[in-house]
């Protein structure tokens, strides 16, 4: 029987408790003995894992968010801190969350192995921080081939296993199943509305969307709309912004992918999203926006020329972006129509998401990185327990 091993999980929203979830459930597979305490959601605790501290309220948008939860984070880093002391884990694994895990591995201080997943953006801003990194990160597993080869000049070797996303981005019914099952028509032209995951994102851009569905509906009169919701966010949220629209628009949670297969064209916030919509190969396009000063802040240290990780993977514009000031719904409209309208645009846009796919490596990403892990694990004791030679 393996040795027991132990090992705390931190991550601190929804996409990285998903990636985290699938992450433990692989190592818990691969060596059942091992237990894992994990700051996270519902995915992690599903996996196996046991939660100390549920991830609910740490979603933050941009730097000011961040100024007003700094309480939050303060005491969550004490908490995480001290059961460690308790705990006394073999390895600490820090889940994306960049601004508070990379903070939180400078005060672990290489005290405990550290193996970060999911990689901070530090190709698109603040490259500074892969000193950090090089410094208090002991291994880092990363989902894109060119964040390898980025880390690889700067003279830190990482290990790329490809995207988990491969694994599960699929519906779970046909479409015409899918909208008849949730009273939709099956003949109309649908448009699935992802507006984010965080209620911040969610309060900025859901009303362009939504300003959005209202032009495109005066253009094409069979036309439906869906809302794509993360579970677990509080339906307040969306009901505030849908209660004076006179849409054909209905909220589905927790079946986006479902809700991506049975729509003709997509309106999605950047992020993960845009990599699952290209996976099932939907026209789409990308809308952002947060909080001026944020914007102002940010916007000087992003080097890279794109924000939806469809186009930065591809080196060009795949996916047309609506990002800021650029966010209006009558531009964003005119060009969903250009692409519903033209079959030939669409399959156009069709064929160049088709080549996203093999940009994300292959099947079998977490498992990959759970192997990574556990040899980790089972390297690091053999390491401390060879007797001394000499």
């Amino acid at each position: 029987m393996a040795e027991k091993k132990k090992i705390i999980i931190v991550c601190g929203e929804t996409s990285g408790d998903t990636h985290a979830g699938q992450l433990a459930g692989n190592i818990i597979k691969l060596n059942p003995e091992v237990e894992i305490l994990a700051v996270g959601g519902h995915h992690l605790k599903e996996s196996g894992a046991t939660l100390f501290y549920d991830i609910k309220e740490l979603s933050v948008l941009g730097f000011f968010d961040v100024i007003k939860k700094l309480p939050l984070f303060f005491r969550l880093r004490t908490i995480i801190l001290e059961r460690i002391k308790l705990f006394k884990p073999d390895l600490i694994i820090l889940v994306d969350f960049s601004g508070f895990n990379l903070r939180l591995a400078k005060a672990i201080n290489k005290q405990i192995p550290v193996i970060y997943y999911i990689s901070p953006q530090v190709w698109a801003s603040r490259e500074g921080r892969v000193k950090t990194i090089k410094e208090y990160i002991s291994k880092m597993i990363v989902f894109f081939k060119f964040e390898e080869e980025f880390y690889r000049k700067h003279g830190f070797i990482v290990d790329f296993v490809g995207h988990p996303l491969l694994d599960f981005v699929a519906p779970t019914m046909s479409k015409n199943e899918f909208l008849s099952g949730n009273r939709l028509s099956t003949s109309k032209t649908t448009i699935a509305l992802l507006p984010g995951s965080r209620e911040n994102e969610i309060k900025r851009i859901l009303p362009v969307m939504l300003k959005t569905a209202k032009l495109l509906s005066k253009k094409i009169k069979e036309i439906q709309f869906i809302i794509a919701k993360p579970p677990g966010l509080d339906w307040e949220v969306y009901n505030k912004e849908l209660k004076d629209i006179d849409l054909d628009i209905k909220i589905i949670e927790d079946k986006t992918y479902d809700c991506l297969n049975s729509a003709d064209f997509c309106l999605v916030a950047s992020g993960t999203a845009t990599l699952e919509t290209a996976i099932l190969q939907k026209p789409c396009a990308v809308i952002y926006k947060m909080g001026l000063l944020n914007y102002l802040l940010y916007r000087p240290q992003v080097k890279v020329a794109f924000i939806s990780l469809v186009n930065i993977l591809s080196k060009k514009e795949i996916i047309p972006e609506f990002v800021q000031f650029k966010a209006l719904p009558q531009k964003i409209s005119e060009e969903a129509l250009k692409i519903l309208l033209d079959p030939a645009e669409s399959t156009r846009m069709k064929n160049d998401l088709s080549q996203i796919r093999s940009l994300l490596g292959e099947k079998g990403a977490s498992l990959r990185a759970a192997q990574i892990v556990v040899d980790f694990l089972n390297k690091s004791h053999q390491d401390t327990t060879s007797p001394v030679t000499g």
